[in-house]
């Protein structure tokens, strides 16, 4: 074979190796995205905030001893239903009824003082009286100065009595104290409701609840006809939280059954929360409180909670699926918010920061996308809200996340013909 047979062979075979590369190149540029095309169309919408909590109710009182002593009757069990006054335990009152004899004698004793003191005064007073007639009658009878000592005698006399007056106070005010000491011995129900909790036993001491009141507690009462559910908000999300919102409330104990609430009270200082991010930033929640409507017989204080807040509805709006609003970066409106800026140094340059956009991919009567801004309002379930951008019966890419993330502008697609409704995935 010549030299120039085998250049002719070599250069056929290097055309034909080109040809092939480039049918699959354009073959390959050409294939179609499979993605879930849907429509956009009007829907009710009803924009919710989800926290979770525990049922506590509206008005409880936690009792604890303002004394100390040994529990020496119980006369209530926990889950009982009392009413406001009765009777729930007794701490020992024997020390407490002997200081109430010992100010009950030191009050006789003071008493006695009084008396004494009153009856000196009087027989003072009348000696001097009378030494006053005499001195009048018969100056020589009396000398001054023994009239003198007899006006001195009437006023300690005076003095000893108007100090005997406020040791019979005194006695007065330590018999009260121990009779409130003694009193503070019976334990008695400050509100109707149910002991939702019970912490001491016949016998067992308890102890003053001045400077620690979860140790010196002996019991708590509910009213457990009001229930309330406590829930923590992040703050980015308690905004547009407001007093009479509705909600529907489900509780753990309960899985099969919702039930209706309404907010009642936002707190306006936050929640103190642990660090939650490597960095040590802490997450800002707001305690909400949601009084249950409904709540069922057999509800129980601290069941878990999860409530859901309707804060906001729409009827009729167009609306788009969640998973198809995504973000892009807008070089054209990055460059022109750079040069409108005065003074700025990147001024007609492009900005390092470019802005993000939010919208949708838009299919066109060539199955190629485009993207396009859209202005949004409140977050449904599965929707969102279309305030700008998109029209009835505009077809958007609204799936898959993957393919959605990996469009660009002029992206040929196609629909998927078994894609899952849920997820927004083609099925295998």
């Amino acid at each position: 074979m010549s030299k120039g047979m085998k250049y002719g062979i070599g250069a056929v075979v290097i055309l034909g190796i080109g040809a092939v590369v480039t049918t699959t190149a354009m073959k390959s540029s050409n294939k179609a995205t499979e993605v879930r095309i849907e429509a956009v169309q009007k829907r009710d919408l009803v924009s919710s905030v989800t926290a979770s909590g525990q049922v506590t109710p509206h008005t409880k009182a936690d009792l604890s001893a303002d004394i100390s002593g040994r529990i020496v009757k119980l006369s209530v069990k926990e889950g009982d239903w009392v009413k406001a006054g009765q009777f729930l335990l007794q701490i020992d009152p024997q020390s407490y009824e002997a200081a109430v004899q010992r100010a009950d004698a030191a009050l006789s004793n003071a008493k006695a003082s009084q008396a004494q003191a009153q009856a000196n005064l009087v027989q003072a007073e009348n000696t001097y009286r009378r030494s006053q007639e005499i001195r009048k009658s018969n100056p020589n009878l009396l000398a001054a100065d023994q009239l003198e000592q007899l006006k001195t005698a009437v006023e300690v006399n005076t003095a000893l009595l108007e100090a005997a007056k406020h040791n019979v106070e005194q006695a007065q005010a330590s018999v009260r104290d121990a009779k409130v000491q003694l009193e503070k011995t019976t334990i008695l129900a400050p509100m109707s409701g149910r002991v939702t909790r019970l912490v001491v036993e016949n016998g067992e001491t308890a102890i003053q609840g001045t400077f620690n009141k979860d140790a010196a507690t002996l019991l708590t009462i509910s009213d457990m006809s009001v229930l309330e559910t406590k829930v923590k908000v992040d703050e980015t999300d308690v905004s547009r939280i407001h007093i009479g919102d509705s909600t529907v409330v489900q509780l753990d104990a309960f899985p099969d059954t919702t039930f209706i609430g309404k907010v009642v009270e936002i707190s306006n200082s936050s929640v103190k929360a642990a660090a939650t991010t490597s960095t040590g930033d802490q997450a800002i929640d707001y305690e909400v409180t949601v009084q249950l409507l409904n709540p069922p017989k057999d509800t129980k204080p601290d069941f878990s909670a999860t409530a859901k807040i309707v804060t906001d509805t729409r009827k009729q709006v167009l609306s788009i699926p969640i998973i198809a609003l995504t973000v892009r970066e807008n070089e054209a409106l990055a460059n022109s918010d750079t040069a409108q800026r005065p003074g700025s140094k990147q001024q007609n340059t492009k900005q390092v920061g470019k802005k993000d956009v939010e919208g949708v991919f838009v299919v066109g009567a060539d199955n190629k996308v485009t993207f396009k801004p859209v202005k949004v309002g409140i977050a449904g379930e599965k929707h969102f809200e279309v305030l700008d951008g998109l029209k009835e019966g505009d077809k958007i890419v609204a799936g898959t996340y993957q393919a959605i993330r990996e469009l660009k502008d002029g992206t040929l697609v196609r629909e998927a013909k078994q894609a899952d409704k849920k997820t927004g995935s083609p099925k295998p």
